[in-house]
């Protein structure tokens, strides 16, 4: 399996090589956001430096790059459904779960080099993270990754139609981000949102990634993050690789 998914990992880096558009165009969206929302913001808090601000605002912006930089993985492979591609692996001597983890390999190393990035910009604009704690945010950060692309790859081998999955992803994604905290505290929600909030493991992960930046490495929302999101990731990877032996079937 493990030279299996470096094979299928080889081939998606290639095809991502040749085709460098839409990496880019997936982080000009946090990019911006840096550099448009995070001054307003700082202008918003009170007492606080434009230096503080962004180690909360970053963390919350690297989560997002994790979310939407994976969850929408999954059209390339409905394209890969209707033209057969897919079932002639499945069918194939290749091992199944590599057909998934090759794939999701991909995802994750662009999610870092994108993460990375933002970082570079937070820090030109001031920003001072703690090391240890960027390290960990970006472990965090490619673990979501895994989780999204999980969801994504299930996802798009349950429902086999990009619409349909546009729908799906359109519907989830936006309260997803609103129940973060990542635009606005939220503190500043009535409780009711603030209860739903804590249902939502993307809210444990920013909190993790503020805490983690600001060199508060033994905070409790560390290990509760990294726990729910790696079950997730689990849970998530599964259902692709179960769905991808029904494709065989």
């Amino acid at each position: 399996m493990f030279k299996h998914t470096l094979m299928f990992l080889g081939y998606e880096l290639g095809k991502s090589a040749r085709n460098p558009v839409w990496p880019l165009f997936g982080i000009l969206q946090p990019v911006l956001y840096l550099l448009l929302f995070a001054p307003l913001l700082a202008n918003t808090t009170v007492g606080e430096s434009r230096a503080h601000t962004l180690l909360q605002f970053t963390p919350g912006v690297m989560v997002m790059v994790a979310l939407f930089g994976s969850l929408f993985v999954g059209f390339g492979m409905i394209a890969e459904i209707r033209s057969g591609v897919l079932e002639r692996l499945a069918a194939s001597a290749a091992s199944r779960p590599a057909i998934v983890l090759g794939r999701v390999l991909r995802d994750v190393l662009i999610l870092v080099v994108q993460a990375l990035l933002v970082v570079l910009v937070a820090m030109a604009m001031g920003m001072r993270p703690s090391p240890g704690g960027l390290v960990l945010m970006l472990l965090l950060m490619a673990v979501t990754g895994v989780f999204a692309s999980g969801v994504s790859y299930g996802l798009a081998l349950a429902v086999r139609q990009e619409t349909a999955m546009s729908q799906i992803l359109q519907f989830f994604s936006l309260p997803l981000i609103l129940l973060t905290g990542i635009l606005l505290p939220m503190s500043l929600a009535p409780h009711w949102m603030q209860v739903v909030a804590k249902a939502n493991p993307l809210f444990y992960a920013v909190q993790a990634g503020r805490a983690l930046f600001s060199g508060n490495l033994s905070d409790s929302s560390v290990p509760v993050a990294f726990g729910l999101i790696a079950v997730l990731a689990v849970l998530t990877m599964s259902w692709s690789v179960r769905s991808i032996g029904k494709i065989a079937g």
